[in-house]
């Protein structure tokens, strides 16, 4: 998702300004509006247009987007999954993307300019700029999307002890892919005949994900960046497994930061393949150290941005987090 403030756990969301009256013209006007929608978004417009709670915003915005989606694509919204990309896994082009956009404004009641979708890449992206919007807050940055030149560039850890193929990074978040090949080293030996990824590199996986956070996603002191050569993985706690994992499962890693402030760095991980869990850890530390900024850009969707320090060399960086999981 895209950089955007949270409000706290167990915080209501409202509008800061009392909602204007809702009388019954509008309800049919709403209910006009929406009638190629689902029953489900059009109470939860009705709700939001009554209440000015934006908790309601987000039923209505996956609503709307699902009127505009093929058929066969649809199935896909039900767990309304955030990492969705709007073109490659929803097929919505440019011209959609305008129609969700008109239909939303007239729902909600507010003004979207087009240069303001520019960055909206995902399901999540739209919910967030959209909640922003309502409640007057900062509109968030956007996503960065990064290919795995970008993450090979960046990350201390190589293969071929890098498991991620491709990640998205906010300030708020990081996701993230891997694919399990079936070639990879220690699948020969865990186990004879029988090959199943170690619930531990699972948990390595998602301690990459949390360093390229901090290396892509953290605002750091100005003038600063974090120091690619001294990100070490401390602890992890609350670990799960739920599901064994085998060559051709696709692991789809998310990360969200709990407290970070240097030198130490808590997340929260999972793990899934398809819409099962397969590794929920409630808290993973890192500890890492700030070096002085140096301008290099590179190119990230087509945008560029300061890589800041030189990746260390993978035979320095990836010991002490496969040590510090093996542990």
């Amino acid at each position: 998702m895209p950089d955007a403030v949270q409000p706290a756990a167990g915080t209501t969301k409202t509008l800061p300004t009392t909602p204007k009256p809702f009388a019954p013209e509008d309800e049919a006007a709403l209910r006009e509006a929406l009638k190629r929608c689902s029953p489900s978004t059009f109470e939860a417009a009705i709700q939001f247009r009554k209440t000015g709670n934006a908790e309601h915003v987000p039923a209505v915005v996956i609503g709307v987007i699902e009127r505009f989606v093929e058929p066969d694509l649809r199935t896909k919204l039900k767990d309304a999954d955030d990492d969705l990309r709007l073109i490659e896994d929803l097929g919505i082009d440019s011209l959609t993307m305008m129609e969700i956009v008109i239909l939303v404004e007239d729902v909600l009641q507010m003004s979207i300019n087009n240069d303001e979708l520019r960055n909206l890449r995902t399901v999540g992206d739209v919910k967030t700029f959209i909640d922003c919007k309502i409640r007057g807050l900062p509109l968030p940055r956007p996503t960065k999307f990064l290919p795995i030149e970008h993450i090979g560039a960046v990350m201390p850890i190589q293969p071929p002890f890098l498991f991620l193929n491709e990640a998205s990074v906010s300030s708020t978040a990081a996701n993230g892919k891997y694919k399990i090949t079936g070639q990879e080293f220690f699948l020969q030996g865990h186990f004879k005949d029988n090959p199943v990824m170690p619930a531990s590199i699972m948990l390595e996986a998602l301690g990459q994900l949390a360093v390229l956070y901090l290396l892509e996603g953290h605002t750091p002191e100005p003038g600063k960046v974090v120091n690619a050569a001294q990100i070490f993985f401390t602890g992890c706690e609350g670990v799960r497994a739920h599901r064994v994992c085998k060559p051709g499962d696709i692991l789809t890693l998310s990360i969200k930061p709990k407290r970070n402030k240097m030198p130490l760095a808590t997340f929260e991980g999972s793990i899934r393949v398809g819409q099962e869990k397969a590794v929920i850890a409630e808290e993973i530390s890192l500890i890492f150290a700030y070096a002085d900024a140096v301008n290099q850009p590179i190119p990230i969707n087509g945008v560029a941005h300061d890589a800041g320090t030189t990746p260390a060399p993978a035979a320095e960086s990836a010991g002490p987090i496969r040590a510090a999981i093996n542990a």
